[in-house]
């Protein structure tokens, strides 16, 4: 009955998702995106703003040719997977987490996709690598990937105007609806004031489009391309530019351009799709008596772009080798490099934890977060949503990918990666597994739920919840 209801669910976000976008209009003019010279705290300034012609930095090469040769590092003498295994187990003894999934590749071979622990405290199977988790923000990463599939068949291109496609959106500065572009929605560029706008509307179970209708109301900090703020439900408009530009729905879409071909057999979209699976890992969260299951929360599935994927070991190791270019039939290396180069700095995510100890400065790219880690690039990305918790990252110059998910909202887990990164660079070891971590070392913001003029603005608090996907 619960998987029938997802499906209704499902059918009414495309019934409004083709309401929302006619009609549809696509551009084709050259790729001069313009760019405010001045960015305000507040929409009036935005309005009033001068315009000049040059290309922001804030936009994306539009669509680079070539990745520079690499000189790819060994991995450093002390790399051992089994050791990272055994790690993995060890945090599922006792029920420390319930259960946990972890995938390691190198140089295109996966090395380690596995799965640790228990699908249910109640009802427990055992975890293996086909477990499907939920993937939270992890998903974002596959919103950039599937655009740039677009934007190399000439679908779309990084500076096509939001409102183009999607002739209901509008910020509360009708300039700066006219100047959002498919960049700017992906790097969290908008110009919104809040991060996290509206999220606690979605927590509260409203529908996608009538929460996307209030970012006409929603404060702006600058000028579309200026400054950087997280969001889900902005972010998420990239799913309905990917309707109009495709005529294909979103999840579909998705299924169709990197599930089925990078064999992601495992992978879904949404609530149906992971109580669909053969196995999947239920969300836990804590109580007095230790780890209780619950059933998942359907609300920010109705977000696809920004938290909807589903995904095992055996799928994330696959991602990892497309991500780390041995795919190039599916994703090639021109649009690795365009989703992985910096677009926006972030200079907030260097906050304590191992992120202070090993990060030196950080951006957010196309979908995905560029930390310099201890003089390396890292491409990385977090995801929390209640009960799942997961973490990716990616390192060029060793041709590494490690992915963690977990169905609890531990955070002890989040410790391992840092553990392997510093183990592949050759780094001094450091207890990150048994540092006792802060919940915000997991996730991807601060609260920032007033203002810096110390007023409070209406539905747009950027107050994480329980079940704010990162």
């Amino acid at each position: 009955m619960k998987q029938k209801k997802s499906r209704r669910s499902l059918h009414g976000y495309r019934i409004g998702l083709v309401g929302l976008l006619l009609p549809l209009t696509l551009s084709s003019t050259a790729q001069t995106p313009l760019r405010w010279t001045t960015a305000s705290q507040s929409a009036d300034a935005v309005a009033t703003a001068n315009v000049s012609s040059y290309v922001s930095p804030t936009q994306p090469r539009p669509y680079r040719t070539a990745l520079a040769e690499q000189n790819i590092q060994p991995l450093a003498a002390g790399f051992d997977v089994r050791a990272f295994e055994t790690m993995a187990e060890h945090l599922t003894v006792g029920q420390r987490v319930p259960g946990l999934a972890m995938a390691i590749v190198h140089n295109g071979r996966v090395l380690s996709a596995r799965g640790y622990g228990v699908t249910d405290v109640v009802n427990p199977q055992q975890v293996d690598s086909h477990t499907v988790f939920r993937l939270a923000s992890l998903s974002k990463a596959f919103a950039s990937t599937l655009t740039g599939l677009m934007v190399q068949d000439g679908s779309l291109r990084w500076d096509s105007k939001v409102n183009q496609f999607v002739p209901g959106f509008q910020l509360s500065d009708a300039n700066a609806t006219s100047h959002v572009t498919v960049a700017d929605v992906l790097s969290h560029s908008v110009g919104l004031q809040a991060h996290n706008a509206f999220d606690r509307d979605i927590e509260a179970n409203a529908e996608y489009y009538d929460v996307a209708r209030k970012l006409a109301y929603a404060p702006l900090k600058c000028a579309p391309g200026e400054c950087y703020a997280y969001q889900n439900v902005a972010f998420s408009l990239i799913g309905d530019v990917v309707f109009a530009a495709s005529g294909t729905f979103y999840d579909q879409a998705v299924d169709r351009r990197i599930f089925k071909p990078l064999g992601m057999n495992d992978a879904s979209m949404g609530l149906a799709g992971i109580q669909g699976s053969t196995r999947w890992a239920r969300p836990h969260v804590r109580s007095r008596n230790g780890w209780v299951s619950l059933t998942p929360k359907p609300t920010y599935y109705r977000l696809p772009p920004a938290a909807g994927v589903n995904a095992s070991a055996s799928d994330l190791a696959q991602w990892l080798i497309a991500q780390t270019g041995h795919r190039p039939d599916v994703l090639p290396a021109p649009l690795l490099a365009t989703l992985h180069a910096p677009v926006v700095t972030t200079p907030g995510e260097m906050r304590g934890g191992w992120r202070r100890e090993r990060i030196q400065s950080a951006s957010y790219a196309l979908g995905w977060r560029v930390f310099d880690y201890a003089g390396q690039q890292v491409v990385f990305h977090a995801g929390a949503v209640q009960g799942y918790r997961g973490l990716v990252a990616l390192v060029p110059g060793q041709d590494l990918g490690v992915a963690l998910v977990w169905n609890s909202d531990s955070s002890l887990p989040s410790g391992l990666l840092p553990t392997i990164l510093d183990r592949a660079m050759g780094l001094p070891g450091q207890p990150w597994v048994e540092t006792p971590a802060d919940y915000d070392l997991l996730l991807a913001e601060s609260p920032e739920t007033t203002p810096a003029n110390g007023s409070k603005e209406s539905g747009t608090s950027s107050q994480r919840g329980p079940a704010s996907p990162r």
